[in-house]
């Protein structure tokens, strides 16, 4: 009986003190505070084919089972605000990969190189290397012409 007393006793101690380490403090340090918010702004949200949208990473597999992802939505939904390029080599600024979508209403992109104008919408629309937004009326009057021959729906 005497023994069993002390096993208890013994067990009581170390479970309290095991749960003293497991109370979170009364103030978290501050240099915890940026590493816990950094993997929260790489998620992005996605929009997919049936409506429902998920929060990931990377697009990749993102929308597995739901039909796929949705770009014009995503597009539409509007991601996080693009960081601006960090400067290059030689003190400039590095080129941007891609324009964000979002000339506005009426705009059309026109690629400067080809000629050729990308409707709101187009898988083009804003990606071209070189290009800028400008009225379907303007591009006609510049001499470019639409994409696959077929112009805007107004």
């Amino acid at each position: 009986m005497r023994n069993t007393w002390k096993v208890w006793l013994a067990s009581a101690l170390v479970s309290a003190s095991f749960a003293s380490f497991a109370q979170t403090p009364a103030a978290a340090p501050a240099a915890a505070a940026p590493a816990a918010a950094a993997p929260a702004a790489a998620m992005q949200t996605f929009v997919c084919k049936d409506g429902t949208s998920v929060s990931a990473a990377s697009s990749k597999g993102a929308c597995t089972g739901h039909k796929g992802i949705d770009k014009t939505a995503t597009g539409k939904a509007g991601a996080a605000p693009a960081a601006m390029p960090a400067p290059a080599a030689g003190g400039k600024p590095a080129p941007a990969a891609a324009a964000a979508p979002g000339g506005g209403p009426g705009q059309v992109w026109v690629n400067e190189k080809t000629k050729v104008y990308h409707c709101q919408g187009d898988r083009y629309y804003g990606k071209t290397k070189s290009g800028k937004y400008m009225s379907e009326a303007d591009a006609k009057a510049a001499g470019m012409h639409a994409s696959n021959n077929k112009a805007c729906a107004s």
